[in-house]
């Protein structure tokens, strides 16, 4: 019964995701901001479990810098942040060459062209903040197409429709599978990657820990890898999604990786340059996502409820702070 259920269930995705495809291109660019502020409001509104997470995210993050008020402002404007987003994404397939500058504001491409100039690979770099989605196209439609890893959903058919939609401006899409001997070959042949520096993993994944808002999180240090081993330069990439529904991205100079610094150093590095960026417009980051999943035994930081105490964590925990990094939040 429940694989039948899940057949209809990946069946209505599908459709739903054709006919957004199809339709949400057709629309002007102020109804698709009208519409994605409505489906955020809505979907704060309806998703009881993911407005849980998000206030509480919101205040172990902050502690009493914000009212419970103000709180749920910032969670419903990140759902409202999110909804823009994804409608982004799929209305990106109206988007040409010669269009593209009247909705993507780019400031400071030059820095990429440099690097394509001197033959020097590039890594690029943001996270779940702003519109992380156009931030990405706005680099391959300036000319500098990216090979980026995403995530595999678990109904393959809605993989396809993503993978499509993120390769508009010449991108190449690939699966987690396998994607760091990929990007790795890639990079080494000049090319340039697209990764989200906050991008949760279990422990017993390529993983390790930074600290974020005080608390511990359990990222991807696979930009680390790719910079190390490439070698390739680390951009940063920062969006904001503006009200008239154009969205700024702006193109920030190479990261200085220190001499000899560790995979857990370089994640924490980058984790640093995007902080500031998130405090300073919390409501355009993804609250709503379970940051912080792992939290120390030995802490007495207040840490979002749904976090838990695992083995594998503090195995983790243990080997990056003999490599030197820092100490747990307690």
């Amino acid at each position: 019964m429940k694989r039948r259920w899940r057949k209809i269930r990946y069946r209505l995705e599908w459709l739903g995701l054709v006919l957004l495809t199809t339709l949400v291109p057709l629309l002007p660019r102020r109804l698709i901001v009208l519409l994605a502020n409505a489906l955020g409001t809505v979907g704060y509104a309806c998703d009881q479990r993911g407005q849980k997470v998000a206030l509480a995210n919101i205040e172990a993050a902050f502690g009493d810098q914000y009212t419970p008020t103000q709180r749920v402002d910032i969670a419903r404007a990140s759902y409202k942040n999110f909804a823009r987003t994804m409608c982004d994404l799929f209305w990106a397939r109206a988007l040409t060459p010669k269009n593209f500058r009247h909705y993507l504001h780019v400031e400071n491409i030059e820095v990429l062209h440099r690097l394509q100039a001197r033959g020097e690979s590039a890594v690029l770099i943001c996270m779940h903040h702003g519109n992380f989605e156009w931030a990405s196209l706005a680099a391959g439609f300036e000319g500098v197409p990216a090979t980026i890893v995403t995530e595999t959903f678990k109904n393959a058919q809605l993989s396809e429709f993503f993978k499509r939609c993120r390769e508009v401006s010449g991108h190449r899409i690939i699966p987690q599978e396998s994607s760091m001997i990929r990007l790795l070959k890639h990079v080494r042949k000049g090319g340039v990657a697209g990764v989200l520096v906050d991008l949760n993993l279990n422990p017993d994944k390529a993983a390790t820990i930074i600290d974020t808002f005080g608390m511990k999180m359990c990222v991807t240090y696979l930009h680390a890898v790719l910079a190390e081993r490439g070698p390739a330069r680390l951009v940063p990439l920062v969006s904001l999604s503006q009200p008239d529904g154009t969205c700024r991205v702006v193109c920030h100079e190479p990261l200085e990786i220190p001499p000899g610094a560790n995979h857990q150093q370089v994640a924490q590095l980058c984790w640093n340059y995007f902080e500031p960026a998130v405090r300073k417009n919390p409501h355009q980051w993804l609250w709503a996502y379970k940051h912080w999943r792992f939290k120390p035994r030995d802490t007495a930081r207040k840490y979002p409820f749904y976090s838990n105490q695992t083995n594998e964590f503090e195995s983790l925990l243990a080997s990056v702070r003999e490599a030197g990094g820092p100490d747990a939040a307690r």
